[in-house]
């Protein structure tokens, strides 16, 4: 049984706040754990920095090197079979850097891996360049990085070796997962003679809020047809967002995030997501959405056509484009035979390409492969 050091720089999987990053991290940890590892959480240390403050990154670093050196003194005290033989570091880059983990490893003198990594060149010598160059020392070390995000591959240094790993899920509750339209029309106000766009996010400012905003610019060029939406999500920017769709307002129901299960159902029971996945790494709700069996149209940013693939599970739109965006919008929700094809098409494909059985099998491969390579 390989025993893993894990460590989530941006946000730890046990974070109260939902987020697609905490879930990946919570897969992550669940895919190690079917790989027959032991894992524990090294650090909750949050290392982001968002405003680029070299003050702030100087004092996360000297923190980092201190909970280093502390963590290594206590897995010192235990009997070597139950001391970690490899540091596993989810989501890398710049912002929120790992200042803990390569030293960490190096201490203890075992691999240190990396699960998608960004690396930023253009950073250097700019507000985030320590982040940058710890980033960059990180990618030195790494044994190996695991890459979910397609888009991220073409950015790392030639010398890393990399190792693709598609966006997956546990699919044992969506498998459970089934339609309700009877019961969700009288929740949310909704008409279950219409169809039901649905997008899920949370509103936060920058990305997402752009998201919501472009998708009420697409949707109000839908014209007089017959549809309603669903909008799964809150959060501290949820006024901005409820104004970008005051134009279309009479289309629209709102509900705060749910639990996973009446999400699901939800997606399940929808016609077609929808989301612009303004620069989005992929999208767990896109994911989630496609595992249940809903086609969707989103628009063709990052490592979003990893999981989307156009004309098959769905439409790819190009990126800022709200007139392309609206014209596959409405062509879908006036093709139902096509919506109901793209949606067992997709539930194929995350079925047979997504599944956390099949990436734990690949994660399990390589942490064998570096943890005997160092004993």
């Amino acid at each position: 049984m390989t025993q893993v050091a894990f460590y989530a720089p941006l946000k730890p999987p046990d974070h109260p706040v939902p987020s697609g990053d905490r879930r990946m991290a919570q897969l992550l940890w669940q895919a190690l754990e079917r790989a027959g590892c032991s894992v524990e959480l090294a650090s909750r240390l949050r290392s982001r920095d968002p405003k680029g403050d070299p003050a702030r990154q100087a004092r996360l670093a000297a923190l980092g090197r201190r909970l280093a050196a502390r963590y290594v003194r206590r897995v010192r005290t235990r009997p070597p079979a139950q001391r970690p033989q490899v540091w596993l570091t989810y989501h890398l880059y710049y912002k929120a850097p790992d200042w803990i983990g390569p030293t960490a490893a190096e201490m203890l003198g075992i691999p240190y891996l990396v699960v998608e990594a960004s690396h930023a060149p253009k950073r250097a010598g700019g507000p985030w360049d320590a982040g940058h160059r710890q980033v960059a020392a990180a990618l030195r070390q790494a044994a190996a990085v695991l890459t979910i995000n397609p888009v991220d591959a073409d950015c790392l240094p030639a010398s890393v070796r990399q190792v693709a790993l598609p966006p997956f899920l546990d699919t044992t509750e969506i498998d459970a997962a089934r339609p309700d339209r009877t019961t969700l029309a009288a929740v949310y106000g909704l008409n279950p003679e219409v169809p039901w766009i649905i997008a899920v996010a949370m509103m936060r400012a920058g990305d997402k809020l752009a998201s919501y905003r472009e998708l009420a610019d697409a949707l109000g060029r839908l014209g007089d047809r017959r549809w309603q939406m669903l909008v799964l999500g809150d959060g501290p920017v949820r006024a901005e967002v409820e104004a970008a769709f005051v134009p279309v307002a009479e289309h629209i129901r709102y509900a705060s995030v749910t639990n996973s299960g009446e999400t699901l159902c939800a997606l399940a029971s929808a016609d077609l997501f929808v989301w612009p996945a303004v620069n989005e790494a992929y999208g767990m709700a896109l994911l989630e959405a496609q595992a249940v069996g809903c086609p969707a149209v989103c628009g063709d940013f990052g490592g979003v056509s990893a999981i989307l693939a156009d004309r098959e599970t769905g439409r790819l739109v190009p990126p800022h484009d709200p007139d392309a965006f609206a014209w596959a919008v409405a062509d879908l929700l006036d093709d139902p035979d096509t919506r109901a094809r793209m949606g067992a098409a997709a539930r194929r494909k995350i079925a047979r390409q997504h599944s956390i059985n099949t990436v734990s099998q690949r994660i399990g491969a390589l942490l064998d492969e570096v943890a005997g390579r160092s004993a």
